[in-house]
């Protein structure tokens, strides 16, 4: 995938922007094709619609009047360098939270830390990836819990790689501010422990403090790419990001993430994915939770 540049001055203002016309079914398939092949995701023509709403902004802030202009600028060398990626946040969706099923990371604290603890992972430090981190509250829940076994432990070396295919949310997840609506699920203890109020208190934002916010390192990754990036992992949470990809593609990805997870390592998926019927070098430690052997 082309490097992402800073994009150039291209936009009219919105009011001298047409009507929008609906998208063609040839355009469709084009952008289907294109969408699958590049990034894994499924885009059936029952998401026709949702396609073309998705789309509506960014022709607007292009001064575009139709899904076909669009479709011969993002295709031209021009659009490969500059709009990629800006279709790339079109297409993907962005849901998470603080604390996202729980269970996950009770079984983290009481289960696969120690485990991990007991081979002397912790000595050389426990290598953790956050695949499809969205906004960073996955990757800043991990780092507080590990932060947390840490501190009751007698210490836990730890790092934490959260990557996403979007640019967009990963600037959010750097930036590691939001608001006081989004830290309910967070314990209170955690809260004082690990978040940062805004001193002006009408702003009710909160940040992520430099304790948990130390351990993890963010950058842009397509699962259709290689994974590049050195070393086992001995922790890897990838949960509501391959229900996008078709069975196949599904496959392909754990097995590549199972060639990434170190014997003894676990993998934590989402409670709406499933790994029934793959070839894989896994098993089950509870629902949804994996132990490489």
């Amino acid at each position: 995938m082309p490097a992402e540049r800073p994009a150039r001055t291209r936009i009219q203002a919105p009011t001298e922007c047409p009507s929008l016309t609906r998208m063609d079914g040839r355009i469709f398939e084009r952008f289907s094709e294109f969408i699958k092949s590049e990034l894994g995701i499924k885009m059936p023509a029952s998401k026709k619609t949702l396609l073309e709403a998705r789309l509506q902004k960014r022709l607007r802030e292009l001064g575009m009047a139709t899904h076909e202009e669009y479709c011969e600028y993002l295709f031209s060398p021009r659009g490969m360098d500059e709009e990629l990626v800006n279709l790339v946040d079109v297409v993907t969706t962005n849901t998470t939270d603080f604390f996202r099923e729980p269970k996950h990371f009770e079984l983290l604290s009481t289960i696969v830390l120690p485990a991990l603890a007991s081979r002397g992972a912790g000595g050389r430090g426990v290598h953790v990836w956050s695949a499809g981190c969205s906004s960073g509250e996955e990757p800043y829940t991990l780092a507080m819990v590990l932060s947390e076994y840490a501190r009751l432990n007698g210490g836990l070396k730890f790092n934490i790689l959260a990557t996403d295919i979007s640019t967009q949310v990963l600037r959010l997840a750097v930036r590691a501010i939001y608001p006081e609506s989004k830290i309910g699920p967070i314990p209170p203890e955690y809260k004082k422990r690990y978040l940062l109020r805004s001193k002006d208190r009408t702003r009710r934002l909160v940040r992520i403090g430099p304790e948990a916010r130390g351990h993890v390192r963010f950058r842009r990754l397509n699962f259709m790419e290689e994974f590049s990036f050195d070393g086992q992992l001995d922790i890897i949470f990838c949960r509501n990001v391959v229900i996008y990809f078709d069975r196949r593609t599904q496959e392909v990805l754990f097995s590549r993430f199972c060639r990434k997870l170190a014997v003894g390592g676990y993998l934590f998926i989402g409670h709406s994915e499933s790994l029934a019927g793959m070839d894989l070098p896994l098993e089950a430690v509870a629902p949804t939770v994996y132990k490489r052997i």
